[in-house]
């Protein structure tokens, strides 16, 4: 009985698969012909199914684009990257939409140690640290007992030197993936998506009026009140928006 059901779970999922690259490749043929919009309700229906991809989301990126969609597009722009961090296309292309946004918008100035910091940070992911100083800490325990039992002073002195080495790597990995960890979980980036919203003081209608802000411009959400999000710029300007005014990535 056990087979039979692992044999059409099986079948199920070959079925899914296929359903989805039909899907896809309906969506592409659609692109090409001019249909983006059809392309997207194509490729979305995917998306719908729990399928997703730096692929898939670089195509819903073109087609919105092509549709003048800034939002959106600079949205699966943002998606794909998440996947496919050093892709190049990707780069392009969400460079294009976001020069079509209205806000432009100035991060603040970097110290030495902030540049520092983030340009060894981006090498890896949290997990990629905590793999990192998994690895280095076999070496340094190997290393160790090495020398521990070793009986050339000139080998002892290699040995224990070597241990250190890969020690110190050991703790600068996990620092690394101590505070990368605590980046990613501080991070929780959104895409305006209104064409114009009133960016508040406070989280109510009423409230004065801090800022205006526009369709693709990217945020960061700070904090939530019942419908309301916190929202911070590059540029260190905050305010509230409505929920509904913006989309998580």
């Amino acid at each position: 009985m056990k087979k039979l059901l692992y044999l059409f779970i099986l079948l199920v999922s070959f079925s899914s698969i296929g359903q989805n690259e039909s899907l896809f490749e309906q969506g592409k043929e659609l692109y090409k012909n001019g249909k983006y919009q059809q392309a997207i309700t194509a490729w979305r229906q995917i998306l719908d199914k729990g399928e997703h991809s730096a692929e898939l989301y670089f195509n819903l990126g073109n087609a919105q684009y092509k549709l003048n969609h800034i939002g959106p597009s600079v949205y699966y722009y943002e998606k794909a990257l998440q996947l496919s961090p050093n892709d190049t296309d990707i780069k392009n292309n969400l460079a294009f939409a976001e020069n079509a946004r209205i806000d432009s918008i100035e991060p603040l100035p970097k110290t030495v140690f902030s540049k520092w910091y983030h340009s060894i940070s981006e090498i890896f992911t949290f997990d990629g640290w905590a793999i990192l100083a998994v690895a280095f800490s076999i070496f340094f325990v190997v290393l160790f007992l090495f020398y521990y039992f070793a009986f050339s002073e000139r080998r002892k002195r290699l040995l224990f030197v070597s241990s250190m080495f890969f020690g110190i790597l050991l703790i600068a990995s996990l620092t690394m993936a101590f505070f990368t960890y605590g980046d990613y979980s501080k991070n929780q980036p959104a895409i305006i998506f209104a064409s114009e919203i009133e960016v508040k003081t406070e989280p109510s209608m009423g409230s004065n009026v801090a800022f205006t802000l526009h369709e693709g411009t990217k945020v960061q959400i700070l904090a939530q009140d019942g419908n309301w999000y916190r929202i911070t710029l590059a540029d260190g300007k905050d305010g509230w928006i409505p929920s509904t005014d913006l989309k998580q990535l």
